[in-house]
């Protein structure tokens, strides 16, 4: 699944069109039903956010488009009238380039959405004091690995880098929230904003433990383990030595 730090690319992809007035055409049938193409065709591009995993495209007259990419989706931009296969969700073209939606499942005119998102991992200045505000809201027996998946506490962080920064900060996706530290639980959120903050500026994922079940850990050489969390069931993937929880799971 496309995370944050993939959303604030493609974000730093798509300014290239921010001031051109777009030719939009949506070829995906499932697409065209919104009516995006004749709602902001012709219209000038004002400016291109990431937010948590959600890309808004605000268009003059005060029409934002969001695009949230799912498990498969992708934002593409290439030279203005480059060839391809197949039907994309979403084409918008400007004078030289073009941007080109693939599997793109959300795409929507209106905001309401965003108004139940959490602080942005990756906005410049990252309000820690919210995302930890919510964290402590939440069930103390709620898990750890589980909380950080969830949009409305912290928005952008997914699978790949919820395994990573607590490997990292060397905390178990299946300690409770209220068996954590107000430090620790800012810990794995610095890590997660760090390890997002490279990945975005550097476009390579560094996995220790992410989809390495039964591999070695390379802190300690343990076999990492997985099993499903949660109510969406996502796969959580921990060193069970190195972030060993206070009491051992089985």
């Amino acid at each position: 699944m496309p995370e944050g730090d993939s959303l604030h690319r493609a974000a730093r992809q798509l300014a290239v069109l921010v001031g051109e007035r777009l030719e939009v055409e949506t070829p995906h049938p499932r697409a065209a039903v919104e009516r995006v193409a004749e709602r902001l065709d012709g219209r000038r591009l004002e400016s291109v956010e990431a937010v948590g995993k959600n890309l808004l495209l605000r268009f003059e007259g005060g029409r934002v488009l969001r695009s949230h990419l799912r498990m498969s989706g992708s934002w593409r931009v290439v030279p203005r009238g480059t060839r391809r296969g197949g039907r994309p969700w979403l084409v918008l073209r400007g004078s030289t380039h073009e941007a080109v939606l693939w599997r793109g499942p959300v795409l929507e005119l209106h905001t309401r959405a965003l108004g139940r998102l959490g602080p942005d991992i990756l906005a410049a200045e990252p309000d820690f004091d919210r995302m930890l505000a919510n964290l402590r809201r939440e069930d103390r027996g709620r898990a750890l690995g589980d909380a950080l998946l969830d949009q409305r506490l912290v928005s952008g962080i997914g699978n790949l880098w919820k395994a990573e920064a607590l490997w990292h900060a060397r905390l178990s996706p299946w300690r409770a929230l209220g068996d954590l530290s107000d430090d620790e639980l800012r810990g794995v959120l610095a890590e997660a904003e760090r390890l997002m903050r490279s990945s975005l500026g550097s476009g390579r994922e560094e996995r220790r433990v992410y989809r390495h079940a039964g591999r070695p850990c390379p802190r300690c050489g343990t076999t990492i383990r997985s099993r499903g969390q949660g109510d969406d069931n996502r796969t959580a993937y921990w060193c069970p030595s190195c972030q060993a929880a206070k009491k051992p799971f089985r």
